[in-house]
């Protein structure tokens, strides 16, 4: 059984905007960007096991690849799946739910982000 979830998401605003607003989403997820690659449209981040006092049991980490539709809109490549205390992806007894649960957070906390600006 695979804990790997992907999906895409396309948000109507530029590269930059929506970069600004997932770095934001990850902090405010206590998440840690573990590499950011603005260049070529990648990033990694890892969240912990707490996520704003919610006591998940696993940690996540998200890869993004970020993709130019047009100036006004960009793609996200999404994959999130839990990992092992030193970073490796967990292949068996992970808890059900958690990948997803974090990866609905992050797209609503990017969301969020997105409105105010």
């Amino acid at each position: 059984m695979s804990y790997v979830i992907q999906e895409e998401k396309t948000f109507e605003v530029g590269f930059a905007e929506l970069h600004k607003a997932v770095l934001g989403a990850i902090g405010g997820l206590e998440g840690s960007v573990l590499k950011d690659d603005p260049d070529a449209g990648k990033l990694k981040a890892k969240f912990p096991k707490t996520i704003l006092n919610n006591v998940l049991g696993d940690r996540t980490q998200l890869e993004i690849v970020f993709e130019k539709v047009s100036d006004a809109e960009t793609k996200m490549a999404l994959k999130i799946f839990p990992i092992n205390p030193v970073g490796q992806e967990l292949l068996f007894g992970a808890r059900k739910g958690v990948p997803r649960k974090v990866l609905t957070w992050f797209i609503a906390h990017t969301e969020h982000r997105l409105k105010k600006e």
